[in-house]
């Protein structure tokens, strides 16, 4: 099974001293580590049919690692020269112990030319670095970059945050080899962008101190959420795989309401109905077939059609027009929603524009209802919703052009470092899973758990595409999956669609990929 714990660095030195708690020595540790890393090196020279390998080493235990690779490369034959940033007779532990097995010579690392090597390891800083570089470290770090040759980062890129993805100036490795377990910067971007290739690889920490670690940020792969993925029953029938609603918008707005209701379709949904207003109707009829057509126009009428209790699902938002109806819909769908009947209700787009500025207002109607909410926000909607100082939305001028869409202040909505803490910070505050979308999406639940998605192409990055995932996530709603892991789940099977699908990709050819993914499961 696919290891999907992302550790924070503080987790990380927890695993350390749990294994060393436990009977290992710390220096067998490092050990692994190093030998870890002068096997990835070794290959990349033997790629190159070279020899020479400049390893740069800093004052910390990273720089252990460094001087463990450079000792076992020199022994295996490799031309080995080692730069040292700060003084080596100031290491201590482990890293003292390493550079002292060395016994080889050590210059400045201002005096090692990174553009003599083959390969250039980088064993400056780990992941617990939190604050931008500067100095001599800085420089260092762009002499490495500018020198053009392949580098093998250990732990991390140096000046690389192992828990936020972020590094102004950090290395732009070709491969970074890191040791357990992933990190949270090793996923998120820029951070997926600086380490290259990764490479995880053991080091004789014990799976099960996991157990005592708890982490709570993963890797958005199917282990996370398979087993509560919803199968088709023998005794089934389409009454009980759930009925999902979709709102569609007026008559020239239309196609992301239908994008959204096939992708419910074949997420598995029993039944989708499109909730279209009146002036719709015809639009919509001509398109669909396997997909019902109700009508309603207002918060009065979408009250009246919830009364039906056979309704498990909605979708609402995909280009349904920004208007002060739009929150007052909103509220109603979440109203709708009982202890005995949790509709799953998936809010994107123009639903989250409507509470522009005004993000309490509909953290009140999330709390107060037993609704399995998930919204859906791209970075503007996430900036729009959270932006205190936004306009309140106004009424869709008369040729459909919402004005509300484009607004920006300079106020920051969430005063949070990384897009990891961004989306707890949001989740928390609505009392609803979020899904802040991008090419690393973050899925996070007010109970702390967060899951990042790597697997998401370019390709995903066209009109419609964000439709097509929220209909997936209320498909599955719609069948009972609880609100994390269906979130989780359609980001997934959103990214390997696509994947599946390649270059040429259209929202419509999503949908159409999804049997291809699901039978792979």
């Amino acid at each position: 099974m696919e290891a999907i714990e992302l550790l924070t660095p503080e987790e990380m030195g927890r695993a350390d001293a749990l294994a060393i708690a436990g009977g290992v020595p710390g220096y067998a540790l490092m050990l692994k580590a190093g030998k870890n890393v002068a096997e990835a090196a070794a290959a990349l020279l033997r790629d190159k049919g070279s020899r020479r390998v400049a390893v740069f080493c800093g004052p910390g235990n990273n720089g252990g690692d460094g001087y463990v690779a450079a000792r076992l490369l020199r022994e295996t034959g490799f031309d080995v020269e080692v730069g040292a940033l700060g003084e080596p007779r100031f290491l201590r532990g482990d890293a003292k112990q390493a550079f002292e097995d060395w016994a080889g010579e050590t210059c400045a690392a201002e005096e090692v030319d990174p553009a003599r090597a083959d390969v250039v390891i980088d064993a400056l800083f780990g992941a617990g670095l939190s604050r931008p570089l500067d100095g001599r470290a800085l420089e260092l770090v762009e002499r490495l970059n500018a020198a053009g040759k392949p580098i093998l980062a250990v732990d991390v890129p140096s000046g690389l945050d192992g828990a936020t993805g972020l590094g102004p100036g950090c290395v732009q490795a070709q491969k970074t080899v890191t040791f357990f377990r992933k990190k949270p910067g090793h996923v998120l971007l820029p951070g997926r962008l600086a380490c290259g290739d990764l490479l995880v690889t053991q080091i004789g920490i014990d799976a099960g101190f996991l157990a005592d670690i708890a982490p709570k940020t993963f890797e958005n792969l199917p282990p996370l959420w398979l087993g509560l993925m919803p199968k088709p029953q023998v005794a089934g029938h389409k009454y009980s795989r759930g009925h999902l609603l979709v709102a569609s918008g007026p008559m020239t707005r239309t196609g992301a309401a239908r994008l959204a209701a096939r992708a419910g379709l074949r997420a598995g949904a029993g039944l989708v109905t499109v909730v279209s207003p009146a002036d719709a109707l015809a639009v919509n009829a001509a398109h669909l077939t396997a997909i019902m057509l109700r009508a309603a126009d207002g918060a009065d009428q979408w009250r009246d059609l919830l009364a039906d209790r056979r309704f498990s699902g909605c979708v609402f938002g995909p280009a349904f027009g920004v208007a002060p109806e739009t929150a007052e819909i909103a509220a109603v769908l979440l109203a709708a929603a009982t202890p005995d009947r949790p509709l799953g209700l998936v809010l994107d787009a123009d639903a989250l524009t409507a509470f522009s500025g005004d993000w309490r207002a509909l953290a009140r109607c999330i709390t107060s209802s037993a609704a399995r909410v998930v919204i859906t926000p791209h970075d503007g909607e996430f900036y729009r919703l959270f932006n205190e100082q936004a306009e309140k939305p106004q009424p869709a001028q008369p040729d459909g052009h919402d004005l509300t869409s484009s607004r920006r202040t300079e106020a920051q909505p969430v005063d949070c470092r990384s897009k990891l803490d961004k989306a707890r910070v949001a989740a928390e505050r609505l009392g609803a899973v979020i899904v802040l979308k991008g090419p690393d999406t973050v899925v996070a639940s007010p109970d702390g758990r967060a899951a990042i998605a790597a697997n998401a192409p370019p390709t995903l990055a066209t009109a419609g595409s964000g439709d097509v995932l929220a209909g997936i996530i209320g498909g599955l709603l719609a069948q009972g999956m609880p609100a994390f892991e269906a979130a989780a789940c359609a980001v997934w099977l959103h990214g390997e669609a696509a994947n599946a699908f390649g270059r040429g990709l259209i929202a419509e050819d999503l949908s159409e990929m999804l049997p291809r993914v699901l039978a792979h499961l």
